[in-house]
């Protein structure tokens, strides 16, 4: 028996195979495709919603953070987890994207009809359910390397290859169509997908009375967990507004504010999006190696310096600093799909993942007010990113205060024990 396969839970070791391992990191990943994909839409038709709804670049924002209040309800969709299991919830997720995509290109006449929609599947690209299922399968000493995988999959530049073959032809509203396209295969290789094992054993202990069920958390979770999902949260957040200032304004910054062809404009963020997998696959590895804790601080402080040098670094290098930001965005986020998960209970993860997204659903309002209030203040935009940067130096300070527990090469049972 190989030793890396290997699970040890409170009863038993469940044994998954090296081939199931790898099924799960490609399925996962195609769903992290699906997540990732439909959040990063608008940063180059951003323009191109703009212009098909008489908006001002403000006016968007202050809708925006109007239209995304439903996000809060995160916890209702993540909380599933721990009552259907990681398997059906999954399902729904996919469900959820697939279907919700097909709407805008369907139902969307109107500027307030496209914002529901928008609205609906921004509440999906919010849940991060995928890291759960790798989480728990993942030997202890391979965990954050297989998650970053797995997130580094959601990473492929689909995003940034449609719009040069596909999009000149169909029109921007089937950058979110084609995922009900996509979707389909998924649901094929979902066919396939097992209920992780600590799951089936949390279970079977509330069949028999050992564990008593709990509704979203309530009455489950403890002093510990609010501590965490707080910290997790405020760091999420933090990292959230950041990505929301990116994925929204970084390609008007650069074909509206500095003058790049859209074509031009995707060469940058295909150059991007390749720094971005590389940087997610490098952040695994650090943090398997010198610790999630650590890991995040190199991360969170290149973050903050890339944003820095697009606002006021050099003009001629603002493509290597948008590829530098891509690296830098996926190194520190990959310390969220990677320690959030792991830091809480098995019988009630899924509970507090949702409690902590919607915590940091905070960021979906926030967010937009901040961009409004910044895009009115200084339409050239240089300060704008100088906010997001010092928002990840925040970020660092709170990390270093609170000292969270190093999970590092850690069972998550032992986790569950130490922390």
């Amino acid at each position: 028996m190989n030793p890396p396969e290997q699970q040890k839970t409170s009863g038993f070791i469940k044994v998954r195979s090296k081939q199931y391992i790898i099924y799960l990191v490609l399925f996962m990943g195609l769903v992290a495709i699906m997540d990732q994909y439909l959040s990063m839409i608008p940063i180059t038709y951003m323009d191109s919603i703009l212009n098909e709804y008489g908006l001002t670049a403000s006016q968007f924002e202050w809708w925006e953070a109007l239209y995304l209040i439903p996000t809060f309800f995160i916890f209702a969709l993540n909380g599933l987890v721990d009552i259907i299991g990681r398997k059906f919830s999954i399902l729904l997720l996919i469900l959820i994207m697939g279907f919700s995509s097909l709407t805008i290109v369907l139902f969307t006449p109107t500027f307030h009809l496209f914002m529901i929609f928008y609205a609906v599947v921004t509440f999906t690209t919010v849940s991060n359910m995928w890291t759960i299922p790798i989480s728990e399968e993942s030997p202890a000493q391979k965990r954050a390397k297989l998650t970053s995988l797995v997130y580094v999959i959601g990473l492929f530049p689909l995003s940034a290859i449609i719009p040069l073959y596909v999009i000149p032809t169909l029109g921007w509203k089937w950058m979110y169509g084609i995922m009900f396209f996509f979707m389909i295969p998924v649901l094929v290789l979902w066919i396939f997908m097992k209920e992780t094992g600590r799951y089936e054993e949390i279970k079977e202990e509330r069949k028999s009375g050992k564990m008593k069920r709990h509704f979203f958390g309530l009455g489950s979770i403890n002093r510990c967990d609010v501590r965490y999902i707080i910290f997790s949260a405020v760091i999420w957040m933090c990292w959230l507004i950041n990505s929301l200032l990116i994925i929204r304004w970084m390609g008007y910054y650069f074909m509206v504010i500095h003058g790049y062809a859209r074509t031009e404009w995707l060469m940058v963020f295909l150059a991007s999006g390749i720094m971005m997998i590389i940087g997610g696959l490098v952040s695994g590895y650090v943090m398997d190696r010198i610790g999630r804790k650590k890991g995040f601080i190199i991360g969170a402080a290149g973050f903050a310096l890339s944003l820095f040098l697009l606002g006021f670094g050099p003009v001629a290098f603002l493509p290597i600093f948008g590829a530098l930001t891509g690296f830098f965005i996926a190194f520190s986020y990959a310390w969220v799909i990677v320690f959030i998960p792991e830091i809480f209970p098995t019988e009630r993860r899924g509970a507090c993942l949702g409690w902590t997204t919607t915590v940091a659903r905070i960021s979906y309002v926030v967010g937009p007010v901040i961009a409004a209030l910044m895009l009115e203040a200084d339409p050239t935009m240089e300060w704008f990113w100088v906010v997001g940067g010092l928002l990840m130096i925040l970020a660092i300070i709170i990390v270093l205060l609170f000292h969270p527990y190093e999970t590092k090469t850690k069972e998550l049972e032992v986790i569950e024990a130490q922390r």
